[in-house]
């Protein structure tokens, strides 16, 4: 088995320059270089370059993974672009080298410490996060005041960065914060409501199917639905206007990977909406409520504070 070695993570001084998030950019073959000089570190998804196989070489990419995914955001197994453009990567030693990230052979202190957290947290958030077409998965893994991050949106690019806990907050509003592009518009949903979980899963199921005739019908036999018209509305409108969605999952890996909760936001016509299921008086609910980038640490703290307590 494999020796990670957390000492060489470096130390953050507080109130500093050094203290801000460091980061670098890494192709796949780069950073699976860097892993395999950190101790053989594992990384946080199943890489589709193995046991010293050469990335160029697609046909030992095939026999070796079969059909299963090989790209870390989730591509079809058979795409044969990925494993293209994957074979036309500059060499990592020759790369890493001239980068300095690799010397004599040797992997920089700060990104094998990175990759040596990754490998061995405490605690473990993974996101997934969607916008248009655009599709992104990251690995934020935290243990004790230090936290390291990968992140992804075409499997063959990856940010790696580490840094005090106390910039978590703010790495996790970047996640959610929305690519320039993307123009917001007036949305029909309220900044808050309150639906019964299965009034959502029908209602919403019967616009997609091209049903929405029956939307009113299960609305008004909804019991506990103040405004029918409003909430029909909304249920047109969690359908019709989303297109993205972000979900954060919490996992305690001193507890054998148990996970603690799931954030799950959709993208509306004028921004993010929370989805947030609970119970009062034995009945399901989901509230959908209007949220902000930098709301994000905050509907993901309480499922951290729960891990730590």
């Amino acid at each position: 088995m494999p020796t990670i070695d957390l000492s060489s993570a470096p130390t953050v001084p507080s109130g500093t320059l050094e203290a801000l998030p460091r980061r670098v950019t890494l192709t796949l073959p780069e950073l699976l270089l860097l892993a395999e000089k950190a101790g053989g570190a594992p990384l946080p998804f199943d890489p589709p370059v193995r046991d010293g196989a050469d990335p160029a070489d697609s046909s030992a990419l095939q026999s070796r993974l079969g059909r299963t995914p090989h790209n870390p955001v989730g591509g079809p197994a058979d795409d044969e672009a990925y494993l293209a453009a994957l074979a036309s990567l500059n060499d990592p030693v020759e790369s890493l080298t001239r980068r300095g990230l690799v010397v004599d052979g040797v992997a920089d202190n700060g990104v094998a410490g990175a990759l040596g957290l990754l490998a061995v947290p405490e605690i473990a958030v993974d996101l997934d996060v969607a916008v248009d077409q655009i599709r992104g998965r990251g690995w934020h893994r935290q243990r004790g005041d230090a936290v390291a991050t990968l992140a992804t949106t075409d499997g063959l690019s990856f940010e790696l960065a580490w840094f005090d806990s106390s910039h978590w907050p703010g790495e996790l509003a970047r996640v959610a914060t929305l690519p320039e592009d993307v123009v917001l518009e007036p949305s029909a949903a309220p900044e808050l409501a309150v639906l019964p979980y299965e009034l959502l899963d029908t209602g919403a199921e019967a616009v997609r199917t091209g049903r929405s005739d029956l939307l009113g019908a299960l609305v008004a036999e909804t019991p506990g639905v103040v405004d029918e018209a409003a909430t029909t509305e909304l249920l047109g409108a969690l359908v019709a206007e989303t297109h993205g969605r972000l979900r954060a999952m919490v996992a305690d890996i001193t507890a054998d990977g148990v996970v603690v909760g799931v954030v799950s936001w959709v993208l509306l016509a004028d921004g993010w909406r929370e989805l947030r299921a609970h119970q009062a008086d034995g009945a399901r609910l989901v509230e959908v409520r209007r949220v902000q980038p930098a709301d994000h640490s905050l509907t993901v703290g309480p499922l951290l504070a729960e891990v730590s307590s």
